[in-house]
């Protein structure tokens, strides 16, 4: 089993009001100087926030969510001190309630 550390917010502010994109490529950049693994997803509509351990998580945030999910917790540290308004926390993964902690319950249109 495998903990994975998140931050959350509503889609909005995480892909619209917040320089997400900027932010990212930075840390992939960073990451291939490093010859280090990616270790973070950005997920639509994670699945994660359907388990019943999560109902308190999900009823905080603003629907549709976002989250990027990362086994680094000081990568979610450093997250959560550059976007601010955002929650975060952690989770065991593969469970009975999460099978796939990287799962989207997004549509592609």
């Amino acid at each position: 089993m495998q903990t994975y550390y998140y931050v959350l917010a509503s889609q909005h502010f995480l892909l619209e009001e917040e320089p997400l994109e900027e932010v990212l490529q930075e840390r992939i950049r960073n990451y291939h100087e490093q010859e280090k693994e990616i270790d973070f997803w950005l997920v639509k509509q994670p699945a994660f926030l359907e388990s019943s351990s999560m109902a308190q998580i999900k009823a905080k945030c603003p629907q549709p969510a976002a989250a990027i999910i990362s086994t680094n917790p000081q990568f979610i540290t450093w997250l959560k001190l550059r976007l601010e308004y955002v929650l975060t926390g952690e989770f065991q993964a593969p469970t009975e309630d999460i099978s796939d902690p990287l799962a989207s319950l997004a549509t592609v249109s």
